[in-house]
């Protein structure tokens, strides 16, 4: 009888187990169209560091499109930490809404859509430009006409450079290698340069992929012209700052008119825009495809 009952429980154990290790590996429940969209997601939108530029954005639309009122809430995070749950999501085809940016690689990775905003709470677009600290062009007059030259593509040119860096390809290569393979957009951004004969020059910029795209790329087209061109990542209000104090000489990477609006604004009259380097960038909400029935920040609230 004890052997018996030793068996049983031994029997009870097993099946046990084997009802938690069955659980731990099902898959998260994904996207229900004819279920409400707030209780999937416990009416969170995913963002990232608190202090960008379209977290502020995405705070305003939550009054705006009545959200707060409706329990939504903006959960701040890391860059790193939205894409990990963005996969995670994508992979599950789970219910996810985070704050995005283009230009950005999870756009070319994954099955995004942008949320229509039709009380243009996120502006009505963004762009790439290359700002100069005061004095810039009188003391480099070369370096000045090679950025004010330089302009590129986003999906020709940007996103396989920032892709390639996401994938853990050293940034001066890929720059090296996507100059070797676009030798027009060389000439054209070298023309009517001078020789830099060694003379030292500052970029400064965010710690992105694209930001680390778009400065290499650019440093490898002053480093053609015999500039000695010093990197620096910095975050993005030490960057404005920088530049406003001449501790730093340019940036291709200043994100406006909306997402760098406040540092802008803060440091007005002490640097120089030159030119938009990079159109059809934009910030906002986005979703997977897969949720056919949200298109709009609307459509959180009513669906």
């Amino acid at each position: 009888m004890k052997r018996k009952l030793t068996g049983l429980l031994s029997s009870i154990a097993v099946l046990g187990l084997t009802l938690i290790l069955t659980a731990c590996g099902s898959k998260p429940a994904a996207y229900q169209t004819d279920q409400k969209l707030g209780p999937q997601l416990n009416y969170t939108i995913t963002g990232i560091d608190a202090s960008a530029g379209e977290m502020d954005n995405a705070t305003q639309a939550l009054d705006k499109y009545g959200l707060k009122k409706a329990n939504w809430q903006l959960m701040p995070s890391s860059t790193a930490a939205m894409v990990s749950t963005l996969d995670k999501a994508v992979k599950y085809k789970q219910p996810i809404v985070v704050t995005a940016y283009q230009p950005h690689w999870m756009f070319s990775k994954y099955p995004l859509k942008w949320l229509k905003d039709p009380k243009n709470v996120f502006g009505k677009g963004e762009h790439e430009s290359t700002v100069v600290r005061k004095g810039f062009k009188q003391d480099n007059p070369g370096a000045y006409q090679l950025l004010k030259n330089f302009s590129w593509d986003l999906q020709k040119d940007a996103e396989p450079v920032m892709m390639a860096i996401n994938q853990g390809e050293d940034p001066t290569a890929e720059a090296q290698k996507y100059l070797k393979e676009h030798p027009q957009k060389v000439k054209e951004v070298l023309k009517n340069v001078p020789d830099g004969k060694g003379k030292k020059l500052k970029l400064v910029y965010m710690p992105y992929d694209y930001e680390i795209a778009a400065s290499n790329v650019v440093s490898q087209l002053l480093k053609k012209k015999n500039y000695d061109v010093t990197l620096q990542q910095l975050d993005v209000e030490v960057m404005w700052q920088a530049i406003a104090s001449d501790k730093a000489d340019a940036t291709v990477t200043a994100e406006l008119p909306s997402t760098h609006r406040a540092f802008a604004k803060k440091y007005q009259g002490q640097y120089e825009i030159i030119r938009t380097n990079l159109k059809g960038a934009r910030i906002g909400l986005a979703v997977p495809k897969y949720m056919t029935d949200i298109n709009s920040i609307e459509d959180l609230k009513n669906h």
